[in-house]
């Protein structure tokens, strides 16, 4: 039998933590693992690979421990030990507890053998149960999808998507070193038959590790795509297709990546600890920051020539071109900072911590306005509405949400600096939100497979979308029509919203 390797091993716990949702930590492993350098084609390793090797070799042992004991036979209950049992104790000690139960399965085997008929004749009826409640499940799936787009072509995970602000145009961005721009029409989701267009980033056709397509943003006009892999490259593109432009200077994976409002600049932030401006009409570098002693997980454009970042450092600097110190610094938080986000006018900065805090910032003072503790566990993202003064929205009131691992979403009222509501309607982490355009309504996504949308104003579900895969990413075009998800099973969905 040949011998597990490190290099595996390593692979099949990144793939564990790309698929439980942490992808902070997948990233910070996978580059200490050195999985950049890694010949090993990832597509071959299923999902569910590290369970699936964990219970197989469990399974394995129980089976050798079973069929080496001669002393009983194996007709009866199988399942003779726990698995605390198998993991803590050698196979001797594992045959004798097999030894000592199967014999008083035999006192007992009359009684137990009355039990299995009954069993038996139980479970017909159960098993048809059982498939009549998935069969109503596939059924009422199907009555809910006739409004959904389903867009395939992907070959691993698809880890962030992104409306065009022009046009109908939707990019995608994998695992499976592509990134892909779909051209939906304007009816119906099933109406049309969706064009897409291939972004390669692998220089050759050969399989390559570790180009996964970490993030995208398109500029202001929807001319341009700009995309981050995990090789540390950021490219861009025009709509066509066409490759403008190949960015190299990280030396770790890109996380972040965003579009001045202006669009001659290109913000990268990378586990590599620095953040990168480009100047896009000429392709180079206009400058690197080197403040961070973690590596950033976000940043974001203030305004055309500053910017702020965060890092798993626990510190958030705020930043601006030409200036080689920061301009301000934000410390608080007692954890990595996920996210940050400019409020529409740019005069507030909120930011999300796994030390399962919310804070609000002012570039007047040094110490947080707002410190929001109603969480119980790790905020992964946080969204401004699109509300309030210097939006399209200013008679309605400015509000932030965020996203916890507690499974809930809540809604913020800056100006009161308080707990406006606590929406409660997902199982599991929810990984990404996204206001609609008017502000109305919030879609959120989560490792539940789930899509919910809210009523911002009634804060309840007004439409509920069950998928067949993790939610990574949510994203709103600008008509506010339609909402695209992005799944951990390869595909990327667009749902029709005539709420």
């Amino acid at each position: 039998m040949a011998s597990l390797t490190s290099e595996f091993l390593n692979y099949i716990v990144f793939r564990y933590l790309t698929e439980s949702g942490f992808t902070h930590s997948a990233f910070t492993f996978g580059y200490e693992a050195g999985l950049n350098r890694s010949t090993m084609d990832g597509h071959l390793v299923p999902p569910g690979a590290l369970i699936q090797f964990v219970q197989k070799g469990i399974q394995y042992l129980e089976l050798e421990t079973n069929l080496s004991n001669d002393d009983a036979d194996m007709d009866e209950d199988f399942k003779l030990l726990e698995p605390l049992d198998l993991i803590t104790k050698d196979v001797d000690e594992l045959r004798k507890i097999i030894k000592e139960k199967k014999e008083k399965v035999q006192k007992d085997k009359p009684r137990r053998k009355d039990k299995a008929n009954a069993d038996h004749k139980r479970e017909p009826t159960r098993e048809r149960e059982m498939e009549k409640q998935q069969k109503e499940k596939e059924r009422e799936q199907d009555r809910e999808r006739s409004d959904v787009m389903v867009l395939e072509g992907h070959t691993s995970e698809v880890f962030v998507c992104a409306w065009s602000p022009e046009g109908s145009l939707l990019a995608s961005g994998s695992g499976d070193a592509t990134a892909r721009i779909w051209t939906i029409g304007d009816g119906p989701c099933n109406s049309t038959i969706p064009n897409v267009l291939v972004l390669n980033h692998l220089e050759s056709q050969a399989t390559e590790e570790n180009k996964d397509v970490t993030s995208l943003d398109w500029n202001s006009k929807g001319t341009l795509l700009a995309t981050g892999s995990y090789d540390g490259g950021a490219r861009i593109w025009k709509r066509s297709g066409e490759l403008i432009s190949t960015l190299n200077k990280h030396k770790g994976p890109i996380i972040s990546l965003k579009w001045n409002k202006k669009g001659d600049y290109l913000l990268s932030g990378s586990i590599d600890t620095t953040a990168v401006v480009w100047n896009v009409k000429s392709g180079e570098s206009k400058q690197q920051f080197d403040f961070h002693s973690g590596p950033l997980l976000d940043v974001a454009w203030r305004n055309n020539n500053s910017f702020a970042t965060s890092s798993a450092d626990n510190m958030i600097y705020v930043c601006k071109v030409g200036e080689n110190k920061p301009v301000k610094t934000f410390s608080g938080h007692q954890n990595e900072i996920n996210a940050i986000k400019w409020d529409p006018s740019g005069s507030l900065l909120a930011s999300c911590s796994d030390d399962t805090t919310v804070k609000i910032w002012s570039m007047k003072q040094d110490v947080c306005l707002h410190d929001f503790r109603e969480h119980s566990k790790e905020i992964h993202t946080i969204k401004w509405s699109p509300t309030g003064a210097g939006t399209s929205n200013p008679n309605q009131q400015l509000l932030l949400a965020s996203a916890s691992f507690d499974s809930t979403v809540k809604l913020w009222d800056v100006d009161q600096g308080r707990l406006l509501h606590s929406l409660n309607g997902h199982r599991e982490p929810v990984y990404s939100i996204a206001f609609s355009p008017n502000g109305e309504y919030m879609a959120s996504g989560s490792l539940d497979k789930c899509m919910n949308i809210w009523s911002v104003k009634e804060a309840k579900i007004v439409k509920t979308y069950n998928g067949d895969g993790c939610i990574f990413e949510v994203c709103w075009n600008k008509e506010g029509n339609k909402v695209a998800a992005c799944f951990a099973n390869k595909k990327v969905c667009v749902f029709d919203m005539r709420l």
